[in-house]
């Protein structure tokens, strides 16, 4: 188990090194600005004598459920400062008490979508870390309605924003981030995947007494990253308490999750493969690694297997930035933006905005409670996080629901890679349904590519980095219209 925090002790300081330039003026790390995986799980522990099969929560567990009279209104927002005039639909934020005992309550921000919402579909959105927050990444960074502009002032409208097809509550979770928190400082040390379904699920419930409309609404989850563990485990914890429990029935329709790690022999194995085949390392360190290296369990990997994954990074693929392997870095010098079009000191701007007391007064963020200023991601938390190897056998429970599962992937992203999202399904043991085929955004342009399986489907978002909506929205936007829609992306047309 030392070998296991040693690796993530030199992911952390790897990933460190690389970026630390991004927020050092405003005293955070570039470990703050990014859905950091390897770098987080630096504080966890990845075990591996877990019960894979068993339930993340269990149903048995009673939910709090507060009085929601009036909430609604009071979260309604009227204006957002900075935004253009005609903004065409309704937006709400607050906070949701989960406990009231110890004091825990979650902050979400919701936009309806801006025609025939009463007709639309619910979606809650999860960004990674774990510790990552929904509003700086989902929100303002990626498919939410708004991005910051330069200025940290003003707003763009996103015309590829998701609530165009649905209804989005962005969510910032566990407790610790973003303006979530709890009035009990203990509860930051017992953060893990359990309390964070467990948490997650009550936000739920309680917010749909707040907002009954969409009680009966169909409901989609939905996220990126370290949300391969969140996503898969709540929806589980959904469709268990569904059956067994008297509180509101969720009526939970699939679950799409970009770039997803759910598996920690997938991770690493793919990983070394995406480094190689993108001639970012030697075949001799490949070869080196392969040798080396036992993936298969964790507490056996070995130091020098580490080393070697570390130094792949630090020596031979030099200063890049992992999470989109072509991008420029944010005060490189470079040109303010990416191959895609994407300004990769977009998470600068929005640190600005959400650290603005006219904005956070318009979200009716309680600052007094949690931490200020606001930051897109909390490392602290959660000590004794325990990481289960595996979520595998969470989706395979829930692909024998039926239910809708993609998993889509951006091809230019090495830290949960394209070639770790294919080792999953193969460890799955998937069988084909639609063979491989190129979708178009046009008629013209490849999208990306898709196989669908019997119960699961793979996408992939071509030129898009580990946050996809990002990168290539328009190519999102068509990735999410379709799993919404219930069909595969879209042929070239004749």
């Amino acid at each position: 188990m030392a070998n296991v925090s040693l690796f993530f002790t030199f992911s952390f300081l790897f990933l460190l090194a690389t970026c630390i330039h991004c927020y050092e003026a405003k005293g955070v790390s570039s470990l703050g600005r990014e859905d950091l995986l390897l770098s987080r799980l630096r504080y966890t522990n990845v075990v591996d004598n877990i019960d894979k099969t068993k339930l993340v929560s269990s149903s048995n567990i009673p939910v709090y459920i507060g009085l929601q009279d009036g909430l609604k209104e009071s979260d309604k927002i009227e204006n957002l400062p900075g935004q253009s005039k005609g903004v065409d639909f309704a937006q709400y934020a607050g906070h949701v008490t989960i406990d009231p005992i110890t004091g825990k309550a979650l902050f979400y921000y919701f936009a309806e979508s801006p025609q025939n919402p009463s007709s639309k579909p619910l979606v809650l959105w999860l960004n990674g870390g774990p510790g990552c927050s929904s509003l700086g990444g989902g929100a303002f960074g990626e498919l939410g309605p708004f991005r910051p502009a330069k200025d940290g002032k003003t707003l763009n409208n996103n015309p590829y924003a998701w609530n165009n097809l649905a209804n989005i509550i962005f969510l910032e979770s566990p407790i610790g981030v973003g303006f979530s928190y709890t009035n009990t400082s203990s509860d930051y040390d017992n953060v893990g995947d359990e309390s964070t379904a467990q948490d997650t699920y009550t936000f739920l419930v309680n917010w749909l007494e707040r907002f009954p409309e969409y009680k009966t609404r169909d409901f989609y989850l939905t996220g990126e990253s370290y949300a391969g563990h969140y996503v898969p485990q709540l929806a589980q914890l959904i469709l268990h308490n569904n059956q067994h429990t008297n509180q509101t029935r969720i009526n939970l329709k699939g679950i799409a999750i970009g770039n997803a790690y759910v598996d920690y022999e997938a991770n690493l194995q793919g990983i070394a493969d995406y480094f190689w085949s993108h001639a970012l390392i030697s075949d001799e360190l490949y070869k080196n690694i392969l040798s080396t290296c036992n993936f298969s369990t964790p507490s056996a990997t070995s130091e020098k297997c580490f080393d070697l994954i570390v130094g792949r990074r630090n020596g031979e693929s030099g200063n890049i930035y992992p999470y989109d392997i072509y991008a420029p870095l944010c005060g490189s010098g470079t040109p303010s933006y990416s191959i895609s079009g994407y300004d990769p000191c977009t998470e600068d701007y929005t640190y600005t905005y959400l650290n603005t007391l006219q904005v956070q007064a318009a979200l009716h963020a309680n600052i007094t409670a949690s931490a200020h200023p606001w930051r897109k991601c909390n490392f602290t938390l959660g000590a004794g996080w325990k990481v289960p190897p595996t979520v595998l056998p969470v989706i395979t429970e829930l692909m024998g629901t039926g239910m809708r599962i993609w998993l889509y992937s951006g091809d230019t992203d090495s830290v949960v890679p394209i070639t770790d999202t294919r080792y999953a399904l193969y460890k799955l043991g998937v069988i084909v349904k639609t063979p491989w085929y190129p979708w178009y955004l046009s008629r013209y342009e490849v999208g990306g590519y898709v196989e669908e399986y019997e119960n699961i489907t793979l996408v992939t978002v071509r030129g898009a980095g580990h946050f996809v909506p990002s990168y290539q929205p328009a190519r999102a936007l068509v990735l999410f219209s379709s799993f919404i829609n219930g069909t595969l992306p879209p042929h070239a047309e004749h």
